[in-house]
């Protein structure tokens, strides 16, 4: 599969031959959705907690005796029961909320997702950003020829590349990502690709060889 390649000025200046593979495949979106609510839930960190009764200050001495004084007995005011006790069933910080996909589901995943944007004519492959600098103000400039900076845009440099990373932050709608990092939820989250010609090799290299 071919697929033309763009200079900074968004000019064509040649053709890059694209893997099948990761290119090529059909859409499945049954499992887009389930690696992508995979890989957000093994994100997720538990934050609400609720302290039970082990956990609560006091509790060390019996309210009362056991008999004698007409009130019903009580062995600590760490007792869900009481005011400022613990929580019963409350929800706590060490669940778990991660889903287990394997291997290969998650790269059948990233290659449909891949090949569809591509289908759609949401991924543009530049020839190289070698170039461009280091200053935020020379990527602003470039990046207004190849995308609206309307939406938001992933850009997928080649690992030699990556030091650029640091001027791009700064542009806001604008993100990278290293080729070898590839995941499901940054590229649907982002409406247009830019794919450094380089970066084709090593995602071969990395997910077909």
């Amino acid at each position: 599969m071919k697929f033309d390649i763009v200079n900074i000025e968004n000019k064509k200046v040649g053709q890059a031959e694209l893997s099948d593979t990761i290119f090529g495949a059909k859409w499945n979106s049954n499992l887009v959705k389930q690696v992508m609510v995979a890989q957000l839930a093994n994100k997720r960190e538990p934050i609400a907690h609720a302290k039970g009764r082990g956990e609560v200050s006091g509790g060390g001495k019996k309210p009362w005796k056991q008999k004698g004084t007409g009130r019903a007995r009580q062995g600590s005011n760490r007792s869900p029961i009481w005011v400022g006790g613990g929580v019963s069933h409350g929800p706590v910080k060490e669940r778990d909320f991660s889903q287990k996909v394997n291997k290969k589901m998650k790269t059948a995943a990233l290659f449909s997702v891949i090949s569809k944007k591509l289908k759609d004519n949401e991924i543009l492959i530049v020839d190289q950003f070698q170039n461009v600098g280091n200053k935020t103000k020379d990527w602003a400039n470039v990046l207004k020829n190849l995308t609206d900076r309307r939406s938001r845009t992933l850009m997928i440099l080649e690992n030699g590349n990556r030091g650029f990373s640091k001027a791009i932050s700064n542009l806001p709608k604008i993100d990278t990502i290293s080729p070898l990092s590839l995941n499901v939820y940054d590229l649907l989250k982002s409406k247009k690709i830019i794919l450094e010609s380089k970066a084709i090799e090593e995602m071969t290299k990395q997910y077909v060889s």
